[in-house]
């Protein structure tokens, strides 16, 4: 906490007061995003898990990676990692699990929505967490459980991150579902 405030950042945190929820962190723009979340999370208190891809834990900063909650995703593999992590909800008793649901750094149109199907799946709700480096804030709220409505629960996400600017604005992605044709 005493070094983001020296770094001029305060932390804003509203706790969902259960002990297995999804993490939610936007907007995810820049790769400050990832230290100063870790900050973050030490500030909070929070335990956190959050997966990256493999190759973030290649020898020989693998083991730094894996001590700060990492797990690596191989994205070549068909593996249905949404029911995998929900599995893993359901053999512990306390989970926090942190996904950057725009998978990137880069603007796109849409979300994954993997976050959302593994809280409906382990039955947890999605907390919201953000970097806003416009007024350097660091946030945790906005707790709701996946209703079954995608479209209506991410009316709730766009309207909690409205405001919240990432620190290279134009990278960040809209908050929609991927359009199906």
């Amino acid at each position: 906490m005493w070094l983001l405030r020296a770094l001029g950042w305060s932390v804003h945190a509203d706790y969902p007061g259960v002990n297995k929820y999804v993490v939610i962190a936007a907007p995810h723009t820049s790769n400050w995003d990832f230290p100063l979340g870790i900050l973050a999370q030490w500030a909070l208190k929070l335990n956190v898990k959050w997966i990256g891809k493999h190759t973030l834990f290649r020898w020989p900063y693998g083991w730094f990676f894996r001590t700060l909650g990492g797990t690596p995703v191989y994205r070549h593999q068909s593996l249905n990692l949404s029911q995998q992590l929900a599995a893993l909800f359901e053999k512990t008793d306390r989970m926090v699990l942190a996904l950057a649901p725009e998978g990137t750094r880069k603007k796109t149109d849409h979300w994954k929505t993997g976050f959302y199907h593994i809280a409906a799946a382990a039955q947890v709700p999605i907390v919201m967490a953000y970097l806003d480096y416009d007024n350097k804030q660091v946030g945790l709220g906005g707790a709701f459980l996946p209703s079954g409505d995608i479209q209506a629960d991410f009316k709730i996400i766009r309207e909690y991150f409205k405001g919240r600017h990432g620190k290279i604005p134009q990278n960040a992605s809209s908050i929609n579902t991927r359009k199906t044709h």
